[in-house]
């Protein structure tokens, strides 16, 4: 499949890039490359002493990108996972930064290339893997973990209120014939959620997608180590751009920015503050920036985008 024709739409992608943006001529780094439309657009912000700095783990982005930028010297591209953010940049002398973008979704070619296997729409191998070289598949964990720590996944990383019976279903199929692909797996997904509920809400399968997803490439247990080296690696005055897609993305991004902003830690009612905490960051976004009606109906994927960011303050 040539990569290049894959079309992907940035969510959020005006809003996000003019509250990163602070000086033409600092370095910015995208955590989340994807097909580089936020990157392009801050680019045209940068003077020519700027610098942008591109991460991303999947290496189809990194080959677009590579395509993208060919002959673009302000912009040099990783093949990495942010959370090599702060060694990755200190080893290439490009700290502090001005700004750092994270957009948590997974892009478009992602999904609709079949054979990844991130779609319920479409029958693939069960994959899900945002880096190739990674071990842990989907499939991997419905035909081998067990039952407990796929409901637990299912729950906690889906919100299913089904996670159970799922989870039974799933290892009732497997017994059976091993679960091979999306298309097995959504069909043993809707005889395992009652008929009355998959009437109700989006496809029955979606939430149990997005937590083998999250479970696969441990994007949560990731997030919030990524977002303190975002911090260490930020200039006084530097943003830091969040957008999620899903609640508990969100929530790890809003307590970990009112961690920064220095609210007493002390039991209520001591007298005195004894912790010491001062504030590290101001909040930009005092609600999270969510995309207009315009957007959402030009682009379904962005309805559940929220956009926070925070900007250092001088420590």
């Amino acid at each position: 499949m040539d990569t290049l024709k894959s079309e992907h739409t940035s969510v959020l992608l005006e809003e996000t890039v003019d509250m990163v943006f602070t000086v033409p001529d600092g370095i910015y780094v995208d955590c989340t490359l994807g097909r580089g439309g936020h990157s392009a657009l801050l680019l045209q912000k940068l003077d020519s002493l700027g610098q942008l700095v591109c991460f991303d783990q999947d290496k189809q982005a990194v080959d677009f990108a590579q395509k993208k930028f060919l002959g673009e010297q302000r912009v040099t591209i990783i093949h990495r996972n942010f959370t090599e953010l702060e060694n990755t940049l200190e080893e290439r002398n490009l700290l502090p930064v001005a700004g750092i973008m994270f957009d948590l979704g997974v892009s478009s070619p992602q999904l609709d290339e079949a054979e990844r296997g991130f779609s319920y729409m479409k029958d693939a191998p069960l994959d899900m893997r945002m880096d190739r070289n990674s071990n842990l598949t989907a499939q991997y964990i419905v035909n081998n973990w067990s039952v407990e720590d796929i409901t637990k996944i299912i729950r906690q990383y889906g919100e299913e209120n089904w996670a159970v019976r799922i989870a039974k279903f799933i290892e009732q199929s497997r017994l059976e014939k091993m679960i091979e692909t999306t298309g097995q797996l959504v069909e043993i997904i809707k005889k395992a959620v009652p008929a009355a509920a998959r009437r109700e809400g989006p496809h029955p399968a979606k939430r149990t997608f997005q937590a083998l997803r999250i479970a696969v490439n441990r994007e949560l247990e990731t997030l919030e180590a990524a977002l303190d080296q975002a911090f260490n690696c930020l200039d006084s005055g530097g943003r830091l751009a969040v957008i999620t897609f899903h609640s508990l993305e969100d929530r790890i991004v809003k307590n970990k920015f009112q961690s920064w902003t220095g609210k007493c830690t002390c039991p209520p009612g001591f007298p005195v503050c004894r912790c010491g905490a001062k504030p590290l960051v101001k909040i930009v976004t005092k609600k999270p920036q969510t995309p207009s009606g315009r957007e959402e109906e030009e682009n379904p994927r962005s309805r559940s985008a929220k956009l926070r960011v925070a900007e250092k303050l001088q420590v």
